[in-house]
């Protein structure tokens, strides 16, 4: 890939933090310096020709979340932006901003899921032993 492009997604990637949603901010704040499960997640990260909501490159997942933005219209994009990333070995959950704003806990529960992790046998089942 030309260089030019590259720094092009860095410098976007970089405003899109900036210009965080809410939901983005909530979730932000619950994965952030490795609280959930010590697991490093960066958000609004370059992958392929894409943008990710958040990405763990220890697991190899991506979170994306939908907004308002993500409607009938960009469905299509949506799904085949996800089977692209899906085809180079990475796994993509999807949440709504609903969920993360009413069922956050929820969410990560889900994610710790996803990361092919054991809440019950890794943690004893002490939920809030996975959080610092």
């Amino acid at each position: 890939m030309a260089k030019g492009i590259e720094r092009e997604r860095i410098v976007r990637a970089r405003e899109l933090r900036k210009r965080q949603t809410k939901p983005e901010e909530l979730l932000w704040l619950r994965l952030k310096n490795r609280q959930l499960c010590n697991l490093k997640f960066r958000r609004q990260h370059p992958i392929l020709n894409y943008i990710v909501d958040f990405y763990c490159h220890e697991k190899r997942f991506v979170i994306e979340l939908d907004g308002r933005s993500h409607d009938q219209r960009t469905l299509g994009y949506d799904l085949k932006r996800q089977a692209n990333l899906e085809k180079s070995g990475l796994r993509v959950e999807r949440f709504t901003n609903d969920e993360i704003i009413c069922q956050i806990e929820d969410v990560l529960n889900m994610i710790i899921q996803s990361c092919g992790l054991d809440l019950d046998k890794s943690y004893g089942g002490n939920q809030r032993s996975v959080w610092r």
